[in-house]
């Protein structure tokens, strides 16, 4: 759990999560590939490529070609600065920013912010991109109780009023500060560190536990079970809050164009052959029942931190979970004895979405929705207990061990 925390900590954004994801398949013994050069693979490599710093695809490889892939995101709402970002108001320079996602935007008022992403400088004629995290921080103050009385029956945060970060008082340059980049991609994220809460330790809270959670049990069961059947493949995904729909997300060619090279490199065998006898987890967190809101969730599918790991369902869609796709995650984690439920969103209420149904429309795998039960999804800090990603842990090592058989509508697991 200490090595989680510290994930959970410093992977500011998604090039943070990306950064620290590949020191640590260094450590293991991965191998980098490049998307521009040919690749030259066997059976019991190890491997990761990147595309655009903030996603990474890892796997190894084991015998046969079929695919056992656990996807989730990088990236968490926060807020994105905007170029010429200082505006001034008397004395005081703020940030100009807007928001990244959908977070709970009032959860950002005063709390510890720093600014961390990449900048892009010039360096004897050669343009490079390099990671950043603040070594100030910032804040975002609210606006006095005595300014605003009707504050705690109604207030909803203007973006270009109430979300811009106090960066100092009279001459601030950022610039300077940040060594004079031609460009970056930076963000005001939460800097507080995670802690541990209840009674008995029982629950973890932290900035960006979804989707971080999901990344890092992904890379620690890959670690630990390495593939004898298939290839076993850890995909960490950017952009998953704004739609997926960029060079590094779920609805780009990076996932299908890496599967298509694996399978190319090892025999030669199509992807579309490989494809049709693969699984797909997209790992991405649900919503747990609120104690103060029971009356939120579903009445006979809701989600309990504590319970274990979700298998998420939607009629719409929105979750790629179908009765075969669902009965092989209830297969593989009853036999490894890892605790599961269900989880679907009320009826009258409007679900999220996850980078499992975005995926699929770049390469046609049989797929289920999984992930932790958690607390405040989208606030600056959020809450899950710590029982479930041990479980969830479990559960993907248990899946990355299994042999998984796909033949239409009839899968053998062993």
């Amino acid at each position: 759990m200490e090595n989680l925390l510290r994930y959970l900590e410093t992977s500011y954004t998604a090039y943070q999560a990306v950064e620290n994801a590949k020191n640590l398949l260094l450590t293991q013994g991965f191998l980098p590939l490049k998307e521009d050069e040919s690749w030259q693979l066997r059976e019991g490599g190890k491997y990761f490529t990147e595309r655009g710093g903030s996603a990474l695809i890892a796997f190894t490889v084991g015998s046969g070609q079929g695919f056992k892939i656990v996807a989730s995101h990088t990236d968490s709402p926060c807020l994105k600065l905007k170029e010429n970002p200082v505006t001034s108001a008397e004395k005081f320079r703020k940030l100009n920013v807007e928001p990244y996602g959908g977070g709970i935007w009032y959860t950002f008022l005063d709390r510890k912010l720093k600014l961390a992403g990449r900048l892009v400088k010039e360096e004897n004629g050669v343009l490079r991109a390099e990671n950043y995290a603040s070594d100030f921080t910032v804040v975002i103050p609210s606006l006095a109780v005595h300014m605003q009385r009707d504050v705690n029956e109604k207030f909803a945060p203007n973006p270009q009023i109430d979300l811009l970060p106090l960066l100092g008082m009279g001459d601030s340059d950022l610039c300077k500060l940040l060594g004079d980049p031609l460009s970056y991609d930076l963000y005001a994220v939460c800097a507080e560190p995670p802690f541990i809460g209840g009674c008995r330790g029982e629950f973890v809270s932290s900035p960006r536990v979804d989707d971080l959670t999901s990344v890092f049990a992904s890379l620690e069961a890959l670690f630990s079970a390495p593939a004898k059947s298939g290839i076993n493949v850890a995909a960490l995904l950017d952009n998953e809050e704004i739609g997926s729909r960029t060079r590094q997300g779920a609805g780009s060619d990076f996932l299908s164009n890496t599967l298509r090279r694996v399978a190319s490199a090892l025999d030669g065998t199509p992807l579309c052959n490989a494809a049709a006898n693969s699984f797909l987890i997209s790992l991405d967190n649900a919503h747990s029942l609120h104690p103060n809101h029971p009356e939120k969730c579903d009445p006979t599918n809701r989600a309990v931190m504590g319970g274990g790991v979700v298998i998420k369902g939607h009629a719409g869609g929105a979750y790629t979970t179908d009765a075969l796709s669902s009965a092989v995650m209830k297969t593989v984690l009853s036999r490894a004895g890892v605790k599961y439920q269900t989880f679907y969103n009320r009826s009258d209420m409007r679900s999220g979405g996850t980078l499992g149904a975005i995926s699929l429309g770049q390469v046609g795998i049989l797929s289920a929705d999984l992930g932790l039960a958690q607390l405040a999804m989208h606030s600056a800090v959020e809450t899950f207990a710590a029982s479930d990603y041990i479980e969830m842990r479990k559960g993907l090592e248990a899946f990355y061990r299994s042999k998984i058989l796909i033949d239409g509508t009839t899968v053998k697991i062993s």
